[in-house]
């Protein structure tokens, strides 16, 4: 009977004691709450910074700066890639790293760009919560900008008259 009310005793003091190990970061949860109040109803897409492929294509045409930054994997972009000049393609797996980090410009808008867009969603809100406000998703990524354009345009340099 001492030994079994020691064991619970014991039991007892160790989920107490390691039960915080369990729970959430309160204070990373409340950073996230507030990047994510502006997310409701139809401004969504807008609140997350996505940008559609004919919104992205007109503000090329307008010759915004804009820095296309590619987040695939060397073979995903060495099969075919963004061809705006001063594109920066560093790999969602070494993006957060400081040397990385330090080549994404400030002063310009960056499109973060993935096959589909769920890579570049994260990897963009990620960048917004360590303060790059200037980073906006390509909505779709490359699978949306060749729906739109093509599959041979969406490849080939962009150019006036590539906008719809």
């Amino acid at each position: 009977m001492l030994t079994r009310l020691l064991t619970i005793t014991l039991l007892a003091v160790a989920v107490a004691f390691t039960g915080p190990a369990w729970a959430y970061d309160a204070a990373m949860a409340e950073s996230y709450a507030e990047l994510f109040a502006p997310v409701k109803g139809a401004g969504a897409g807008k609140a997350l910074h996505l940008i559609p492929p004919d919104v992205f294509l007109n503000k090329v045409k307008a010759k915004e700066p804009i820095v296309v930054l590619d987040i695939r994997t060397p073979a995903e972009s060495g099969v075919y890639s963004a061809t705006l000049p001063g594109t920066l393609v560093i790999p969602i797996d070494v993006l957060f790293t400081e040397a990385k980090l330090a080549q994404i410009p400030t002063d310009r808008t960056v499109v973060l760009i993935c096959m589909s867009g769920t890579r570049a969603t994260a990897a963009g809100t990620a960048l917004r919560h360590i303060g790059f406000e200037n980073v906006y998703i390509l909505k779709g990524g490359f699978k949306a900008l060749t729906g739109y354009l093509g599959p041979v345009e969406a490849n080939t340099p962009l150019k006036p008259d590539t906008v719809k």
